[in-house]
């Protein structure tokens, strides 16, 4: 084995894609996790994507089983999990077989692996292991058999439970992190553990560092991303917490849902301290009324969930559209229907956030592309609640919710806040709903305000809250329950396009696809291909001037995590064809004749992938040209 550190052979790179890949319950994550962190403390940009199996507690050594995270770290603002893996650390062979299937190696990426399985008591687990490296080997893999928990005994009698921690170390060493940064980076892993754990922990970390040194005859370097502002590093979940309390919100209630959950367990520690309650329920509907209630006595509330959460709140949200109560919903989208994929990310949920509660429901949805824009948009989403009186959807989805980004720490903004309610007496000649006939909106009585008392109905109302069944009240409703959103798309403008307003094809996004999608144009953009991209994020109302932009490609596709059909698949005829969700949006708005590629492998799409797509249909335009 290779002894002499001084002779290691360092590379110096742009940007690497490193796994930690285990059975679950071994710590991938955590290491992971910190492993980012202290990159993004040590300049790099960082994008981490979690490895989560569907099951709670899956077979140990099976491919299905694979438990672990996706570290994307460069010398450039990272904003996608990338292509292939260049360097994997696991705990056992099996798990490696899932992610090869799902195509997240390549010939030449290479693997750290555990060797303790060659000489395991099982004959089949021996045979096992010997078998399937050979084939690693055979698609070109380069694989490095390294005796980890062996070393980790030395310190611990329980290497399970401390070989993250020691895989830790070796990647602190391979990518030369600083010591000092990786020893803060684990007492802030584990604050709240006692000393001793801490200092096992160190221990474990020096270890690895140390035996990487000895065991390893390379390492990288990649600089750090130049910039001046300062930078924080969080995942979509506390993002979106952060953003509960910048923009005022003084409640949030929910009920425990993958992978949403997270954003409450944040909350639950830090939100007090900024005057907060987090509420948990004991389910989904109850959760947004109790935030309904909260809304409506004058307090600014929120509420967070899931697609299936979402379901059961539809009809109370349909209650917040007609009686018109402000409320922020939180949905970080995962993969269905039914319990489908809770683990795994998706876009599936466009069209239900849209059209989900009964009858006409107008309300205001947006979507994250990013972890910073998680934090943005909850502000965002309270301000457009209280201005429109209504229900505001924020969508996100798995890949943004336990993912880690490094961005711009957010300077504190007063108009972040929800101004002081009004508690002087109510104009009598106001009513509750005395709706401006050009806009729909109306000002908002509070519970207690002296002569603002009324009757709240999820009935068909007149302007004064008094049911009416009567066709002309129902007509007016409706008609300024709608004209909201045709105010708030005045003032819109139209999305930013990236790359030429001109070409042959535009790729449209929304959500988090944003970053994979820019980056394989600009792959593509190099190579001379005339492609653009747009990324939209009000998806109700719609962004303005889409028809017109549409207008100066030849060909406009969106570029969804959600299902389409194939246009060759069998019965499929053009008619018969089910779209992306977002590609039929655009269709029924923009009268255009919009494609789609869409993918439901419940992984995030990698930019090569675009990229592909993009040269085959470049392919075609060529062709044409020649004809």
């Amino acid at each position: 084995m290779f002894t002499s550190a001084e002779s290691a052979t360092t590379t110096r790179i742009d940007e690497h894609i490193v796994e930690i890949v285990s059975d679950s319950g071994e710590g991938a994550q955590r290491a992971g996790q910190t492993f980012g962190a202290i990159s993004a403390k040590m300049g790099n940009g960082v994008w981490t994507v979690e490895i989560i199996p569907a099951e709670i507690k899956p077979p140990a050594r099976s491919p299905q089983g694979a438990s672990g995270i996706r570290i994307r770290l460069g010398s450039r603002y990272i904003t996608n999990m990338g292509d292939q893996a260049n360097l994997v650390v696991a705990f056992n062979e099996q798990v490696l077989r899932g992610r090869i299937d799902s195509g997240a190696y390549e010939p030449g990426t290479l693997i750290l692996l555990e060797s303790k399985w060659r000489t395991d008591p099982s004959e089949t687990i021996v045979e096992q292991y010997k078998t399937t490296v050979a084939d690693f080997r055979e698609r070109g893999l380069v694989v490095h058999e390294l005796a980890m928990e062996e070393a980790c005994k030395q310190l611990t009698e329980n290497p399970r439970l401390g070989k993250n921690m020691f895989v830790l170390g070796m990647l602190c060493r391979l990518y030369q992190r600083d010591m000092d940064v990786a020893l803060a980076g684990i007492d802030a892993a584990f604050a709240k553990k006692s000393e001793q754990v801490r200092a096992l922990n160190e221990g474990l970390l020096r270890a690895g560092y140390e035996f990487a040194e000895q065991q390893l005859d390379f390492c990288y370097e990649i600089p750090p991303w130049p910039h001046d502002a300062p930078m924080i590093v969080t995942n979509g979940n506390q993002a979106i917490g952060l953003g509960v309390m910048a923009s005022g919100i003084e409640m949030v209630s929910m009920y425990p849902i993958t992978p949403a959950t997270s954003a409450s367990h944040f909350l639950a520690d830090v939100f007090h301290e900024a005057g907060g309650v987090v509420h948990q329920a004991e389910d989904e509907i109850a959760a947004i009324s109790f935030a309904l209630g909260t809304s409506f006595a004058g307090k600014t509330a929120c509420t967070i969930t899931s697609g299936p959460g979402l379901a059961l709140k539809m009809e109370s949200i349909g209650l917040a559209v007609m009686a018109e109560i402000p409320l922020v919903i939180v949905s970080v989208q995962r993969g269905g229907p039914a319990t489908g994929l809770p683990t795994k990310v998706e876009q599936g949920d466009l069209l239900s956030a849209l059209f989900g509660a009964p009858g006409d429901a107008p309300k205001v949805v947006l979507a994250a592309a990013t972890i910073e824009e998680c934090f943005q948009f909850v502000i965002v989403a309270r301000n457009l609640a209280e201005t429109f009186r209504t229900p505001v959807i924020l969508l996100t989805d798995a890949n943004l919710a336990t993912g880690v980004q490094s961005y711009p720490r957010p300077v504190p903004q007063n108009d972040w806040l929800s101004p002081p309610i009004d508690t002087s007496a109510w104009d009598p000649e106001v009513t509750p709903y005395d709706w401006d006939q050009e806009t729909g909106l109306s000002s908002r009585p509070i519970p207690g305000q002296r002569g603002g008392e009324y009757v709240l109905t999820g009935l068909a109302h007149t302007s004064r809250s008094k049911v009416a069944y009567d066709p002309m009240s129902n007509q007016r409703g409706c008609e300024m329950r709608s004209r909201k959103l045709a105010a708030l798309q005045g003032s819109l403008k139209p999305p930013a396009i990236h790359g030429d307003p001109k070409g042959n094809l535009l790729l449209v996004g929304w959500g988090s696809t944003q970053g994979a999608i820019e980056e394989a144009v600009d792959r593509a953009r190099a190579e001379g291909d005339a492609v653009s991209s747009l990324h939209i994020r009000f998806l109700s109302p719609l962004e303005p001037g889409l028809a017109e932009i549409f207008g100066g490609f030849q060909k406009v596709m969106t570029i969804e995590i959600n299902y389409s059909d194939a246009p060759d698949a069998p019965l499929i005829t053009p008619v018969k064809r089910r779209i992306g969700q977002l590609a039929w949006l655009l269709r029924a708005h923009t009268l255009t004749d919009i494609d789609c590629w869409t993918r439901v492998h419940g992984q995030p799409l990698q930019p090569g992938d675009i990229y592909e797509e993009i040269k085959r249909v470049s392919s075609l335009f060529a062709e044409e040209n020649e004809e």
